[in-house]
């Protein structure tokens, strides 16, 4: 049994897609997996430095993937009870992350998240089946 109703709070540049910064990377094999968690019931948060114009295009990129996110760089449901600007989320997934599991595609200079690898972590955890 999953655990339902978790927020993870997901990276994008590095972990969702390939570095490309400011562009938009390729999908680092994150759309699978985020899409089962959000089945599972689990509250995706964007977590991310960009900014702007450069963070709508990275939400833009959710939303053509199909994947709904609860929030972008903040938790809302924190806000009853602290006023903290660190967002709360159950999971953080980051590839800066310390066992964040990392791979390098061809051609690539620096490794991106290994989204095989991280749904193996997330099926240990009990957040996927």
């Amino acid at each position: 049994m999953a655990i339902r109703d978790a927020v993870i709070a997901v990276d994008f540049d590095g972990t969702v897609v390939t570095h490309a910064y400011p562009e938009i990377g390729e999908d680092a094999g994150a759309v699978p997996v985020l899409k089962e968690l959000v089945g599972n019931g689990c509250r995706i948060i964007l977590y991310s430095m960009r900014h702007g114009k450069l963070l709508d295009q990275a939400v833009e990129w959710f939303r053509t993937n199909g994947i709904p996110l609860y929030a972008v760089n903040e938790n809302p449901g924190q806000k009853r009870w602290t006023s903290s600007p660190k967002i709360h989320a159950d999971l953080y997934i980051d590839d800066c992350n310390l066992g964040c599991p990392l791979r390098f595609i061809d051609g690539e200079k620096r490794p991106v998240a290994d989204w095989v690898r991280i749904r193996e972590q997330l099926v240990r955890e009990g957040f996927l089946d």
